[in-house]
This record gives structure tokens, C-alpha cells and sequence, in this order.
């Protein structure tokens, strides 16, 4: 079986160590998480499902995640919460880097949000040395509405700055919301996608109301209109395929255990 994974969007940012049992628990070797908790309240959710975290700030609680993730056998897959900005500086994020790289992270995921194009791929070609410095992989996502917003956006930054020192983040609602196609990724360089994002919707969804059903209400995979089973397929078999299926009302109804499994169990089905 293909190698699968928890996102941290999926439980809406669970404290560490019940995250870590909880992907032992459904049989997920590999978690994406960020160095804190997710604030929710900048997207007009009033819901506290869970204290407030730090890995940042509590050396005791790496010490325990560290531990944990050891004793279950999961693994950091991808580590959140780092981007090309025009307001600063990526050697700004080096702390958190050695912070991601001290959990064992095996990926490192950044976005790109500066506007100004040539400056974007210049700090995101030099956050991907930074990253390959301390042995992780660098990818980056793109996403409608961001400056690296496109799949081709992403393969001309990796023609800037070299095949193998990144890679792309497939996220499977904003590659077929943007275009994207089981031919392109069968007509890529084999090491050109290096993780899958999981995840259902309707087959379009409007621009006003994408952000929100990207953050809350994304489908179980096979619920929705995209085509899953031919993008998985069309993957080469050691790609980490990581379910990212945030669902605000999934939560409330059944809670995140429940919502995972059936997430895992239809990931699963469909060839994951």
C-alpha cells in the first residue's frame, strides 16, 4: 500500500500528542503540522475545539511529541507555516526551520505571497537551500488567489531554481480547480511531485466562496466531482499521499476520529 498521511487542516489543528495517536490509530504513518495551533477565529469560526499549543515554546512537549511519534512510528511528513512574503525576509523562518528539522520533519511545505514575482522565486529558491541545508525536501503549493497560484507557476519556479531542490505540492481541490489534468502529471519528470494533498469537491467551485470550502468544507474523498482514483494512479507509488479533508460540520456531527477514518478508509478504496 501506498504510504499515507494526517494533515493538520484535516483535524483543524489538534494538539500534538492526540494528533500523533490519533494517525496510529487509523494506520497513518506520516502527519503535516505547524509549530502552533491553527487560529480559526481569523475565519469567523467561534469554535474552541482545542486549547492552545506551542511546539515553539514548550521544549517539553518536542521532547514528548518527539517520543510519541517514535514509539507509534509516525513521522513530521510535512511541515507547515512557511512562505515568500513581501515583508520579510525567509532567513527570518531559519528558527523555525532548525525547530521542524529537531521534530524530524521529512518535508518542508511553503507558499508563495509576494506579489512581486521575481522577488517570490528569489527567496523561495533561497528557503529551498535553507531547507536542503538541514537534510529535509523542500515542496511548494500553489493555491487560487496566491502569487504562486497555478501548477505552472510552480514548474517554471523549479525551472528557476533546479529540479531536485523542490518540488511540487499537489493538492488535488486546487489542481483540478485551476485546470489541472491527469495528462499533466503524467507528462512530468519523474521526482516532480513530491506529496499529495487529498481531498474531494464539486468539480467547480466559485471564486467567492473558495476559500471557505477550502478551510472547512471539503468532501471525503470519492464525494465529490474530481477525478481521484485517475490522479492517484497516474502518481508514482513511493509519493506520500496525505488526506487533507478539512470539514467544520464532519467535526461537530462525529468528531475528528471518526471523520479521519472514514476519510482513511475512502482514500483507501481509491487506491491511496
Amino acid at each position: 500500500m501506498r504510504k499515507l498521511g494526517i494533515e493538520m487542516l484535516t483535524t483543524l489543528g489538534m494538539p500534538p500528542l492526540e494528533y500523533v495517536r490519533l494517525a496510529g490509530e487509523v494506520g497513518c504513518g506520516e502527519i503535516s503540522t505547524g509549530l502552533g495551533g491553527l487560529p480559526l477565529s481569523m475565519f469567523g469560526v467561534d469554535d474552541v475545539f482545542y486549547p492552545e499549543w506551542s511546539l515553539a515554546d514548550d521544549p517539553t512537549l518536542r521532547r514528548e511529541m518527539i517520543a510519541t511519534m517514535r514509539d507509534l512510528g509516525v513521522a513530521i511528513g510535512l511541515g507547515e507555516g512557511f512562505r515568500a512574503h513581501a515583508d520579510e525576509d525567509v532567513s527570518g523562518q531559519i528558527p523555525s526551520l532548525d525547530l521542524m528539522a529537531e521534530l524530524g520533519a521529512l518535508r518542508i511545505n511553503a507558499i508563495g505571497l509576494d506579489p512581486d514575482k521575481a522577488r517570490c522565486f528569489d527567496q523561495l529558491g533561497k528557503l529551498s537551500e535553507l531547507v536542503n541545508e538541514r537534510g529535509m525536501m523542500f515542496t511548494v503549493e500553489f493555491c487560487p488567489g496566491f502569487a504562486v497560484g497555478t501548477f505552472g507557476d510552480v514548474m517554471e519556479l523549479i525551472g528557476q531554481i533546479g529540479a531536485g531542490r523542490c518540488h511540487v505540492l499537489l493538492d488535488t481541490m486546487h489542481f483540478c480547480q485551476t485546470g489541472g489534468s491527469v495528462e499533466q502529471l503524467k507528462a512530468v519528470e519523474p521526482g516532480t511531485i513530491g506529496y499529495l494533498q487529498l481531498a474531494d469537491s464539486p468539480a467547480q467551485v466559485p471564486e467567492a466562496d473558495y476559500m471557505n470550502v477550502a478551510m472547512f468544507e471539503r468532501r471525503v474523498p470519492g464525494e465529490g466531482d474530481l477525478p481521484l482514483r485517475e490522479l492517484i494512479a497516474a502518481l508514482p507509488a513511493d509519493i506520500t499521499i496525505s488526506i487533507e479533508v478539512p470539514n467544520l460540520a464532519a467535526l461537530r456531527d462525529i468528531g475528528p476520529h471518526d471523520h479521519v477514518a472514514k476519510c482513511v478508509a475512502a482514500a483507501r478504496e481509491l487506491g491511496a
